[in-house]
């Protein structure tokens, strides 16, 4: 009887992990999206010699180039920053959830 209390517990605490891996997954997908397009505009910024414009909500601003280059890569590490941190979670949680899934098959022989 307390094996199968303690089974049931160790497969629903397996299913919170799982849910939040799929969390950690959808959010680093998230932040990887915005890293290449963080990197598109820093390439084409980089060809334009004209004026430049920055899109805010539904306006566009004239803006200045060399800003806007310190701000495109300020931007770009910060979502590094965040990109790794989201990697450090998923290499735990994915850890964790490796270690019940082989004490719950054990605990089931």
């Amino acid at each position: 009887m307390a094996v199968d209390q303690e089974l049931q517990e160790k497969v629903k605490e397996m299913r919170t992990i799982e849910q939040n891996l799929q969390n950690v997954l959808l959010q680093k997908q998230a932040f990887q999206l915005e890293v290449n397009e963080t990197k598109n505009a820093e390439e084409e910024l980089k060809k334009t010699s004209g004026e430049v414009f920055r899109v805010l909500g539904q306006i566009m601003i004239k803006s200045n180039k060399t800003e806007l280059e310190k701000e495109l890569k300020e931007k770009k590490q910060l979502i590094d920053l965040r990109l790794k941190a989201l990697e450090k979670q998923e290499t735990t949680l994915t850890a964790t959830l490796e270690k019940l899934r082989n004490d719950v098959l054990e605990k089931m022989k």
